[in-house]
C-alpha cells in the first residue's frame, strides 16, 4: 500500500510513524513545504526567549530517524493538486519549480494552519506570499521553524517591538521580549488580551501583565492597525484611532487560518468552521483521503457543534486515531473542549469548555462563579493564589466550562473539570468528588469543591 501524507509537523508526523509500526511493509511519503519535519511548534516562543538556546532541540523526529524506519521524507515540496478520480497528487518542487505525479493508494491532508497576514503587511514592498516571506528585521509571522530562528535573530536585533494580536502565542512572545528586556507596545483588537477567555478573566491577565512587565509593555486595545510605513531604519505604526509610533520590528500574531485550497479545489467538503469537515475516524467525503490536525474541524463535545481549535496536543491525537484507520482497525476521535494552558512570568492560565459568553451564544442560561483561594495550606512555604470561575448551566445543573489564573497550579484544577465534562458532570457531582488532599497540595477544602458549593447556592436561588 503506497500512502501519501501531506504536511509533516504534528499529525502528519504521527500519522506517519504509527501507520510505518501497523503496516511496516506499506510505503510512506511525507510532502511539506518545510525545511524540517516532526518539530515543536509550541516550544518557539520559549526558544526565542533563551529558555535553551539550540533550535534542534524543537526537533522531535529527524528526516534520518524517519528514513531510517523506511518513511519517505520530502521537503521543500508543495502539493499543488489532488485528482481523487486518477488518485494523484501533482506536486511542486518550491526551489526548482519542477513538477510530477505521484499516485497513491491512501491519501492523508495534514496540511496544518497558516498565520492571518493582513493586507496592510502585504502591501509593504518587501512582502511576499507567506510562507516565502522574509523580512529582516521587521516583520514576522510565527508559525514555521524557519519563523522561530529568524524572529529570535530580529529580536536580538531590536530595542522596540510591536505584537499586532493579544491571543496564547502574543502572550508568550511577551514573557520572553521582557525577559530579553525589550521594549513591547501590544495592539489588541478587542477590550482585553486574551479575548478566548471570559472578559472577568482575561482583565485579571492584563492587569498581571502590566504590573510585572518591569515598565517594558504598553497595550493598545480597541484599536487595530491601519498601515505600516517603512524606511531604511524602522516601521512607522499608525492605528485606526490615530496612535502613530515608530518600531523596530513587527510580529503578526493575529491567529491563523486553516490551509484548504487544494482540499477544497478536489471536492473535498468543508464544514462550518471553513476547515475540512471529517468523521470521528478522520475520514473526509472522498474514498480513501483522509485529514487530520490543524486543517480539520472539531466537535465541541460540550455543545455538538462544529468548532475549530488548532492545538498541537489535538493534531497529535488525530494522527494516531488517522492512522489507525488506514491500517485496518477502528478508532474515533470523539472531538475536544477547548482545553488550553499558558504562562505568562509567574502566571498560570487554563481554560476547558465553554466561556461564559459562549454559552450564553448557544441559548444556555448560565450561571457562574468566581473565587480566589490559595492553592496549598497557607502556612506552606510556596503556597501561591488561584482564581477559578467556573459556568454551569441552570436548568440541567450541568457543569459547562472552567478558566482559571494564578501564580499556584490552576491548570491542575481546570484539568480536572475537563475530565468531569468529559461525563457530564454535575455541580452536585463535582462536590461529591474525592479529591486527594495534603498540605504541600491543597487547602482542606480544594478551590474546585469550594466554587461548586457556591455555584450551587446561586443556581437554587435563582429559581
Amino acid at each position: 500500500m503506497k500512502i501519501i501524507i501531506i504536511g509533516g509537523v504534528a499529525a502528519g508526523a504521527k500519522t506517519a510513524a504509527k501507520t510505518k509500526r501497523s503496516l511496516p511493509d506499506s510505503e510512506i511519503h511525507i510532502y511539506t513545504k518545510d525545511h524540517y519535519v516532526s518539530y515543536s511548534a509550541c516550544g518557539m516562543p520559549y526558544y526565542i526567549a533563551g529558555d535553551f538556546q539550540d533550535w534542534k532541540q524543537l526537533i522531535v523526529r529527524s528526516r534520518s530517524e524517519f528514513e531510517k524506519n523506511g518513511i519517505n521524507i520530502h521537503t521543500r515540496k508543495k502539493v499543488t493538486k489532488i485528482i481523487p478520480s486518477e488518485k494523484k497528487i501533482l506536486i511542486e518542487d518550491i526551489d526548482t519549480k519542477e513538477t510530477e505525479y505521484q499516485e497513491y493508494d491512501k491519501l492523508v491532508i495534514a496540511t496544518g494552519a497558516e498565520p492571518v497576514i493582513p493586507e496592510y503587511v502585504n502591501e509593504l514592498k518587501t512582502g511576499k506570499n507567506y510562507p516565502e516571506k522574509i523580512y529582516p528585521n521587521k516583520i514576522y509571522p510565527l508559525r514555521t521553524l524557519d519563523d522561530g530562528i529568524r524572529l529570535k535573530q530580529g529580536m536580538m536585533n531590536s530595542k522596540h517591538i510591536t505584537i499586532i494580536g493579544g491571543g496564547y502565542i502574543a502572550i508568550e512572545l511577551v514573557e520572553g521580549f521582557v525577559k530579553n528586556n525589550k521594549k513591547i507596545t501590544l495592539i489588541e483588537r478587542s477590550q482585553f488580551v486574551l479575548s478566548m477567555l471570559d472578559e472577568d478573566i482575561s482583565a485579571l491577565v492584563q492587569d498581571y501583565m502590566a504590573e510585572h512587565s518591569d515598565n517594558l509593555l504598553k497595550i493598545i486595545n480597541n484599536d487595530t492597525v491601519k498601515t505600516i510605513d517603512e524606511d531604511d531604519k524602522a516601521l512607522k505604526i499608525t492605528t485606526e484611532k490615530g496612535e502613530v509610533f515608530s518600531t523596530d520590528m513587527v510580529v503578526v500574531a493575529l491567529g491563523v487560518k486553516p490551509v484548504v485550497d487544494i482540499a477544497s479545489e478536489a471536492g473535498i467538503e468543508l464544514g462550518k468552521t471553513g476547515a475540512i469537515k471529517v468523521n470521528s475516524r478522520m475520514e473526509t467525503n472522498i474514498k480513501d483521503i483522509y485529514a487530520c490536525g490543524d486543517c480539520v474541524e472539531k466537535i465541541n463535545m460540550i455543545s455538538n457543534n462544529p468548532v475549530w481549535v488548532p492545538l498541537g496536543s489535538t493534531a497529535n491525537k488525530e494522527g494516531r486515531v488517522c492512522a489507525i484507520n488506514i491500517s485496518g482497525g477502528v478508532e474515533d476521535f470523539e472531538g475536544v473542549m477547548g482545553s488550553a494552558v499558558l504562562r505568562y512570568r509567574d502566571l498560570n492560565i487554563s481554560r476547558t469548555g465553554l466561556t461564559e459568553k459562549d454559552a450564553i451564544k448557544l441559548g444556555y442560561d448560565t450561571a457562574s462563579v468566581i473565587i480566589t483561594k490559595r492553592d496549598k495550606a497557607g502556612y506552606m512555604p510556596e503556597v501561591k493564589n488561584i482564581t477559578l470561575k467556573l459556568i454551569a448551566d441552570k436548568r440541567s445543573h450541568r457543569l459547562l466550562g472552567a478558566q482559571a489564573i494564578g501564580c499556584g497550579d490552576a491548570d491542575k484544577r481546570v484539568n480536572t473539570v475537563s475530565i468531569g465534562l468529559l461525563r457530564g458532570i454535575t455541580v452536585e457531582e463535582l462536590i461529591d468528588v474525592d479529591l486527594t488532599y495534603s498540605p504541600p497540595f491543597s487547602t482542606s477544602i480544594d478551590i474546585l469543591i469550594s466554587a461548586a458549593q457556591i455555584l450551587k447556592t446561586k443556581i437554587n436561588q435563582s429559581f
